[in-house]
């Protein structure tokens, strides 16, 4: 805080004397706006106000960028998601304009943040690979450290340990040639959390311990939080519940009142432990405050954790119509923001209270489902108490076979929670770091005389040792061999099932049922109003579309002018059917020669049919849809318009699925897609608000190839 203040006393004193409204005062105006983001948002505001000013005379488009990107940020403090994407990527354009790549990996960084906070894990990744791409092709290894760390903490989130550990130890690897002591810190502390989800105490609390010390021996608040409240934790999990609250409790001192949500999680945390030690009234004034600190934070994951907590407090007391008030409500968000752990605890408390009730067949419902997703996500504690409940519920119920097969796994789990050896190696382990410098020094002495026995024995083992190491050798090598071999097997399989699976989809998405049903209809009421050339035009149109569709749907590329033929033909026949017919329009830029370029057939015929069925309202008199194909920068891009009630508008419909299917499967088909064209695709919405018109704009970036000449 120190260190801040100084920089931004520094950056005062040179804009003072920096008068010129020139690039350089843009630059000091940036930096000063950046630094005060967080203590003072409204002064930041202030000096990016004038920076855009002095900017746009100077015809200045870096310092212009710089100027969106701060604002993004400190709308993303504020949790303005929506005003910050969209200033995020106001600055993107502005970056690629200049070609300066290390700005728009930072905007795509910040926007996986946001993404993350808003717990879309899928979007967050894939904003954070574009920036990892951009920092790993320039080498800035502290922007790709701290890219690391996000995406294992998104990766943690939705309980993918093993992704999570794999960036935070290539994270670590990184900041360790850096020397930055701070990152250091918080990615081992990152790393136990996920050993500690696991059940893996004992690495846990040697991650913590490793953080704690670096965290104190650079003063660093944030970090020394971060440990103390983790170190508590393990001591929660080990049922040592007075000396969890008393660091609970040391904690809370280093927390200051603008710091809401590490208080909450502290409030929460100490709420636990005093309902562990049976103070119910006292666990459920601290679960309240944390809940209360949660909601004016919008942090869902708090909010579901503290429901399910004051949910148990009313299991106690036997008040089941409020728990399981609690329990759904905290279920609901747990399924929307994809918190498996907090699932699992839903589940498993509906099932106790419902067990309760002695309604056990209920009960053996919710006590199934919360044992596969224990299994599923590695939950040993979950999983432990869930087999305890189940073997009571197959009692109940006669199952006595599998009352029995339940009681087992539940010792075997409980065993490998918290038997004498993982007690013994924690307390060893806190040993070690209280009395870090007299060991270290009986090691040396040890060290020394080991190295005098060894000295005197060399000549004996040496064989032997030999021997031995030739023999883990060959057994690590043959282990390694077989696992790449396993995995490459398993990886292909996985990557073709997927490919079938989603192609699948898309074909089911193409050409709906309903509109093959409408199509027949209006063709059987021409024929019986004897509209013989009007049928027969229709009849024309209609099978050279199904036959469009069936060739291009066998083929992974077709030629673009036979994909805009596919459309032409397809808009010809909604027109046939309208009451107005809709004012379509196809422009291709002139730079395009359709007969050469080869695409993913089917990509642009679901986003039109969205338009035609969700975009327009019953009594619009003007129906307006246009496509437009242009290619620039070595990209091929297709964009469709149209001045329906626009994308915000229809979101606020019940019936929102189909077009969430469509953006989601040609996203899905894109990446699939990305390695065969050796290219990325995207797909964007908007509403076209943002620009002052009326609508809905579609972006398609479509992967291509060019067909050789013969």
């Amino acid at each position: 805080m120190q260190a801040q203040n100084n920089r931004i006393d520094s950056l005062k004193n040179e804009l003072t004397l920096h008068k010129e409204k020139d690039t350089i005062r843009v630059k000091l105006l940036n930096d000063l706006a950046y630094a005060e983001r967080r203590a003072n948002p409204n002064q930041a505001i202030a000096y990016l106000d004038e920076s855009e000013l002095i900017a746009e005379t100077n015809n200045y488009t870096k310092g212009r960028a710089k100027v969106l990107y701060v604002r993004g940020t400190i709308d993303a403090i504020k949790t303005n998601y929506r005003e910050g994407f969209s200033n995020y990527e106001k600055a993107i354009k502005l970056y690629d304009l200049i070609g300066y790549n290390i700005g728009i990996a930072e905007c795509y960084k910040d926007m996986g943040i946001f993404m993350s906070h808003n717990d879309d894990t899928g979007r967050a990744l894939e904003y954070y690979e574009k920036s990892k791409k951009i920092y790993s092709e320039y080498r800035k290894e502290a922007e790709l450290a701290e890219l690391l760390f996000n995406i294992g903490w998104t990766n943690a989130k939705v309980q993918n340990y093993d992704e999570a550990q794999t960036n935070y130890l290539k994270a670590i690897e990184i900041v360790e040639k850096t020397g930055n002591k701070q990152r250091l810190s918080a990615c081992w502390g990152a790393l136990a959390i996920t050993y500690s989800n696991q059940g893996n105490y004992p690495t846990a609390l040697d991650y913590y311990n490793k953080s704690l010390a670096l965290a104190e021996s650079i003063d660093s608040r944030s970090d020394i939080i971060s440990s103390k409240s983790n170190i508590a934790t393990i001591y929660y999990y080990l049922k040592n519940y007075d000396k969890a609250i008393e660091i609970f409790n040391e904690t809370l001192k280093y927390e200051k009142d603008d710091d809401k949500v590490s208080s909450a999680y502290t409030f929460n945390n100490i709420g636990l432990a005093y309902k562990e030690k049976g103070d119910s009234q006292s666990a459920y004034d601290y679960f309240n405050k944390a809940n209360i600190l949660f909601k004016e934070t919008n942090n869902r994951t708090g909010v579901a954790y503290t429901l399910n907590n004051i949910g148990d407090i009313y299991l106690e007391a036997k008040n089941h119509k409020q728990a399981l008030d609690h329990y759904e409500e905290a279920k609901k968000i747990c399924l929307e923001i994809k918190n498996y752990i907090g699932l699992c605890h839903s589940n498993l408390s509906l099932a106790k209270v419902y067990e309760q009730r002695q309604n056990f067949n209920e009960a053996l419902m919710f006590a199934l489902e919360s044992k596969r997703i224990s299994v599923k996500y590695q939950l040993l504690k979950y999983e432990a108490e869930t087999e305890e409940l189940l073997s009571t519920l197959y009692k109940n119920i006669g199952n006595y076979k599998k009352a029995l097969e339940s009681h087992q796994q539940y010792k075997i789990l409980n065993d490998s929670l918290f038997n004498k050896e993982n007690v013994e190696k924690i307390a060893q382990i806190e040993y070690e770091y209280k009395y870090k410098q007299a060991l270290d020094s009986a090691s040396i002495r040890e060290l020394k005389l080991t190295k005098t026995v060894l000295t005197t024995s060399q000549d004996l083992a040496k064989t032997k040792q030999n021997y031995l190491w030739a023999v883990i050798g060959i057994l690590v090598i043959s282990i390694l061999s077989g696992s790449l071999v396993f995995y490459q097997k398993y990886n292909n399989v996985k990557v073709k099932n997927q490919n079938i699976i989603t192609e699948q989809r898309l074909l089911r998405s193409q050409m709906t049922p309903h509109f093959i049903f409408n199509s027949l209809s209006v063709l059987q009421g021409m024929i019986l109003n004897k509209e013989e050339k009007k049928s027969i035009t229709y009849l024309s149109k209609f099978s050279k579309l199904l036959r469009l569709v069936l060739e291009n749907s066998r083929d992974k590329i077709v030629p673009l002018i036979q994909e805009l033929d596919a459309i032409d033909n397809y808009m010809i026949l909604q027109n046939l059917d309208a009451d107005l017919p809709y004012d379509y329009s196809l422009i291709v830029d002139e730079n395009i020669d359709i007969n050469l370029f080869l695409i993913p057939p089917m990509l642009i015929q679901p986003f039109i049919e969205n338009v035609i069925e969700h975009a327009f309202i019953h009594d619009q008199e003007q129906c307006e849809i246009e496509i437009h194909l242009s290619f620039k920068n070595q990209k091929l891009s297709c964009t469709i318009t149209d001045n329906g009630v626009g994308i915000d508008a229809m979101l606020q419909k019940t019936n929102t699925k189909k077009k969430s299917l469509a953006t989601t499967i040609t996203s899905e088909r894109l990446n699939l897609l990305a390695k065969d064209f050796n290219m990325t695709g995207s797909v964007f919405v908007e509403d076209r608000k943002s620009y002052n018109e009326q609508g809905t704009k579609v972006t398609l970036i479509i992967p291509y190839k060019l067909m050789e000449n013969s």
